[in-house]
């Protein structure tokens, strides 16, 4: 009895209950629990599902089209604007086949009359246009695209709806058919151009986790998608309007007007945290004022979509201080007595700075020096809109402007960056002009 009793309290203690839970997510604050797996003895084991099949199988579709780690791997403004994005794309693919079965009809196809030489050496030469439109227009432009991603998204998209209108109208002057195809095609290769640089601008501006190339590959596949539904739609609408030209007139034009309006509402759906010359204005007013900074989002309602020329009669409440200023001014180009001013000021003024400031009238030039980096530039634009603000309120000169640098700059660029703002670079052209000046002293010389 003894013995019986010893070898029960010898006898090992039952194992415990194990539990393992199974979760399916591309990110952490995104995870749905699929099964809970339960062990209750070495060969006792349950399995309960979470999920169903087809939640599990709209999850992998949905990867698909949007980033890994979303929403928290993008910017806010990222969603508005792919919704409204895709729905200008999906407009364009609409008009696409109206406008492409009004070109293939002005080259011949059906006609026992074209000639297949004829019809690829017709298009030979529209292709060769956009080649060529396209190479001038990266020559011209290339280096504004960054400073003003916004604006030449919006005029890509307009220079794309005239090169299909050019095509649309291409059967009505069989005479000037050649001309009328190689300017739709000149625009088309100033849209392709102009949106493949801005639409990487902005794909960095969304990327929050160095997630660029993912948040790219999903927007190749929502394009893909806008596309197969805008064709499919545009073939029916070509089905039901052909021989029908008003009826194709009206739905091109109706199409025209909602993808004009889609794109506006696209890029104004934008908030950028980098600072070119017309959101630098802006924030820098604001603080001489009031001595806060704006946040991005706050600016991107006060700044231009479209370009100025068509807004001068609007200004939206922007602020136009940065039309005064005149950045990588070439030194040889100013005249005798702007020369005199500017050394006179090298000695004095700009000892430390890598840049000099020269006023005439409401204009301050920036001659940036060969060694400046970006920081510099930014600081030289902002000293001239500074110069540029005290002139216009009370006729105040360079040097206020400097004791405002010398008080403020550094607090201001402080506020900036806790606002949200990168303070790394001005976003401005390409400043080709520079300068290298060295001040003689009675000691000897000095950069």
């Amino acid at each position: 009895m003894e013995g019986d009793q010893k070898v029960n309290s010898t006898s090992p203690a039952p194992e415990p209950a194990m539990m393992i839970e199974e979760w399916n997510g591309t990110s952490s604050t995104k995870l749905t629990k699929t099964a809970t797996i339960t062990s209750t003895s070495h060969s006792s084991i349950s399995i309960q599902r979470s999920s169903n099949a087809f939640t599990h199988i709209s999850q992998r579709i949905l990867q698909a089209f949007v980033p890994e780690g979303y929403p928290t791997s993008v910017t806010p403004d990222y969603f508005p604007f792919q919704v409204w994005d895709s729905l200008q794309g999906l407009s364009t693919y609409v008009r696409m086949m109206l406008s492409t079965q009004a070109l293939l009809s002005a080259i011949g196809v059906g006609e026992k009359s074209a000639t297949v030489i004829g019809a690829t050496f017709q298009w030979f030469l529209r292709d060769l246009t956009g080649m060529l439109g396209g190479v001038l227009f990266t020559c011209y432009q290339g280096s504004n695209l960054d400073s003003n991603a916004k604006m030449w998204r919006l005029v890509a998209d307009l220079m794309n709806d005239l090169g299909m209108l050019m095509d649309l109208v291409s059967p009505l002057f069989p005479s000037a058919f050649v001309f009328i195809v190689c300017i739709g095609s000149l625009s088309r290769s100033f849209t392709g151009v102009a949106s493949g640089a801005t639409r990487a601008a902005l794909t960095q501006h969304f990327a929050l986790e160095n997630n660029a190339a993912d948040i790219a590959a999903k927007e190749g596949s929502q394009e893909t998608l806008a596309t197969m539904i805008g064709m499919a739609l545009g073939m029916l609408l070509a089905r039901l309007t052909i021989g029908h030209s008003f009826a194709i007139w009206i739905s091109f034009l109706s199409l025209t007007m909602f993808h004009m309006y889609a794109n506006y509402k696209a890029v104004c759906c934008l908030s950028l945290n980098t600072l070119n010359c017309e959101r630098c204005s802006i924030v820098l007013s604001h603080f001489v004022k009031t001595g806060q900074v704006l946040s991005p989002k706050q600016v991107s309602s006060m700044e231009h979509v479209l370009p100025l020329w068509m807004t001068s009669w609007n200004l939206k409440g922007g602020d136009s201080l940065y039309k005064q200023v005149r950045l990588g001014v070439r030194v040889s180009s100013l005249d005798s007595l702007a020369m005199v001013d500017l050394l006179q000021s090298a000695g004095s003024h700009y000892k430390k700075e890598k840049y000099l400031l020269q006023q005439k009238g409401d204009i301050i030039r920036i001659i940036t020096h060969k060694d400046s980096a970006g920081a510099d530039i930014l600081q030289s634009f902002i000293h001239a809109l500074v110069m540029a603000k005290l002139d216009d309120q009370d006729g105040s000169m360079s040097s206020e402007s400097q004791s405002w640098m010398d008080k403020h700059y550094e607090v201001f660029v402080l506020k900036l960056q806790s606002s949200g703002w990168k303070t790394e670079r001005l976003l401005s052209s390409s400043v080709v002009w520079r300068a290298n000046w060295l001040v003689d002293y009675s000691d000897g010389k000095h950069d």
